[in-house]
């Protein structure tokens, strides 16, 4: 038995919770896993998606699952980049990461002894 605690779910996330397990297994499997069983078990947990509630429960579900996390973000956010995080503070770090960016490009190339620019 594994000895890892795992969160409780509520009976909607029942079948959802199976196959993220199984897609975790799936993508640590050190044996080959056929295309065809992946693609089942991906077709079968972005349904269940479907009829999940986001929420507390599903949250707990994806930080445990990160195979079916990837999966849940791909589909369900139509804009690339959005995440499960909230909004604000991951709109923060964009901000910052913009602004350091802009910094590091402003500085002269320090410690170029090639004569490249």
């Amino acid at each position: 038995m594994n000895t890892t605690q795992t969160p409780s779910f509520s009976a909607d996330l029942t079948v959802t919770h199976v196959l993220a397990e199984l897609l975790e297994r799936l993508e640590h499997s050190a044996v080959p896993v056929g295309p065809e069983q992946y693609l089942s078990v991906v077709t079968h947990l972005v349904e269940a998606f479907d009829s999940v509630r986001p929420g507390v429960e599903l949250g707990a579900l994806l930080d445990t699952h990160p195979a079916a996390a990837e999966l849940y973000e791909n589909t369900v956010y139509q804009h690339a980049g959005l995440c499960r995080s909230p909004l604000d503070p991951a709109l923060a770090a964009e901000r910052q990461a913009k602004q350091a960016i802009e910094r590091a490009m402003r500085q002269p190339n320090q410690g170029n002894t090639h004569g490249q620019s």
